[in-house]
């Protein structure tokens, strides 16, 4: 995924820029950047790796380096960014949010009649942050140099850019599967992913971008370029996932939301009858605990926390580059609590289950505690399908899936035609993947919510969220 910070002042602004950025750490672990300009330097630019090593320690000092009234800054879970471009547009600073899934088709294209070139990467990959740049500059201006963007890529695109002046051009992705919103302070304005990270920074909600929405924005002013489109699909995975608790988007907070959804999950289990003999209610830390707590106050079971994750030295456990050391940290970072486990029969709520890999780990190691029982609920639906819209999982194929690799267990890619019944519960096909499932990773029962259910608990028609990861309607 990725999230990136903006401010234009009439004050220097790159502290804020700083923090703001920071602030989005939860949402990529590769690469960091800020760019600014101001009259006597121009543009100013800083990346740095962050695999190892937190966005606030590699950035650490930036502010006497940098300076400008006019800053944007970025977390990046794939290319390096903000990029500097010199183009028929002008001299301007450029970072993206999204996914291209043809950059292989438009790379050829544009070299095909440009006879121009692009700065490739290890391995001959393009940036993908270069390649947006490059459709953009297409266009005579970047109104028109956006909108085509948009319109070639197959994938979505979000972005902001910094021109010479120390104005802002915001740009939400067409559909709107992220959101982009801007916030006001006496001496300027800023925009952003995360709505929590501007109000720690004093900074009021001024507006959200709609989908397709392009502003340009000033210290003192917002100027609408592009309105917003009507239809809007934004990632539910958002609330129940990767979203921060604090945060709100389309008015709804992830907090709130995580909480009802498991309440939904525990109505439903009453009726089953599938809350009896239960102990403890705990959620997978940490994405899974408000939803874990919604479960508890709704089925009345006790929550608890039988294991916390010991987070100063990796606070995200596939920050690790190879996945047997992602294995190894999730591994590492589990603390029991043996009272809260010995002989006792646990019901965990996890945010999602992907590979399934690391839930494994965790329920042998709660066995190996003493546990009696460990049921299993997770916050979404099955996922059938890798995102190819924002890359939130980083799985290849959608054999990577546990779902899906089960489905093709079962029926062969034959079962592909069924998805719809695996992720329902009540048919058999649904039964026999989820019986499927819990023999794999030694679970006592394995419930999921319905997508019903989940949109229940964001609050948003289903026609305006994304849902494609469960049923590959994007």
């Amino acid at each position: 995924m990725g999230g990136f910070f903006g401010a234009t002042s009439t004050r220097d602004v790159v502290l804020d820029v700083f923090f703001g950025v920071d602030y989005h750490s939860h949402l990529g672990t590769r690469r960091g950047g800020m760019a600014a300009v101001n009259e006597e330097k121009g543009f100013q630019r800083d990346i740095h790796n962050i695999e190892n090593s937190p966005f606030r320690t590699k950035f650490a000092g930036i502010v006497d380096e940098m300076h400008g009234n006019a800053c944007i800054g970025c977390i990046s879970d794939s290319d390096p960014q903000p990029l500097l471009i010199r183009s028929n547009l002008g001299v301007y600073a450029i970072t993206t949010i999204g996914s291209i899934n043809n950059a292989d088709e438009l790379i050829n294209q544009y070299l095909s009649f440009s006879g121009g070139h692009f700065t490739t990467m290890t391995g001959g990959r393009i940036n993908s942050t270069e390649l947006a740049a490059a459709l953009i500059n297409q266009k005579s201006n970047f109104v028109d140099g956006i909108r085509f963007a948009q319109e070639k890529i197959d994938g979505s695109l979000s972005v902001l850019i910094l021109e010479e002046s120390g104005s802002i051009i915001a740009a939400r992705d067409k559909f709107g599967r992220l959101p982009i919103l801007v916030g006001k302070d006496n001496d300027g304005h800023c925009v952003s992913f995360e709505s929590f990270a501007f109000e720690k920074l004093d900074y009021e909600f001024e507006k959200e971008l709609g989908p397709g929405e392009i502003v340009r924005i000033y210290p003192d002013k917002i100027e609408t370029l592009s309105k917003p489109h009507k239809k809007m699909k934004i990632c539910a995975f958002l609330w129940s996932y990767y979203g921060y608790p604090t945060s709100r988007y389309e008015g709804i907070n992830v907090e709130v939301m995580r909480t009802k959804n498991g309440a939904v999950m525990a109505r439903e289990d009453k009726a089953k009858g599938l809350c009896e003999g239960i102990d403890y209610v705990s959620g997978v830390p940490d994405s899974g605990t408000p939803h874990a707590i919604g479960y508890a106050n709704e089925s009345g079971i006790p929550f608890a926390r039988p294991f916390i994750k010991y987070t100063p030295t990796w606070p995200r456990s596939f920050m690790p580059t190879s996945q047997s050391e992602r294995n190894k940290v999730a591994k590492m970072k589990m603390i029991p609590v043996h009272d809260l486990i010995q002989n006792k029969s646990l019901l965990f709520v996890d945010d999602s289950i992907v590979r399934g890999t690391q839930l494994r780990e965790t329920v042998e190691f709660l066995y190996s505690h003493g546990a009696k029982e460990v049921h299993m609920r997770s916050a979404c639906p099955p996922i059938m399908y890798g995102c190819k819209y924002l890359n939130f999982s980083r799985n290849t194929t959608d054999d990577d899936l546990i779902a899906r690799r089960v489905i093709h267990e079962l029926e062969g890619t034959d079962g592909d035609k069924y998805i719809d019944e695996y992720s329902d519960a009540s048919t058999e096909r649904g039964k026999a993947l989820r019986e499927n499932i819990c023999e794999k990773l030694h679970l006592s029962s394995l419930e999921y919510q319905s997508i019903a259910g989940l949109i229940e608990a964001i609050g948003l028609p289903e026609d305006c969220v994304c849902t494609y990861c469960w049923n590959g309607k994007g």
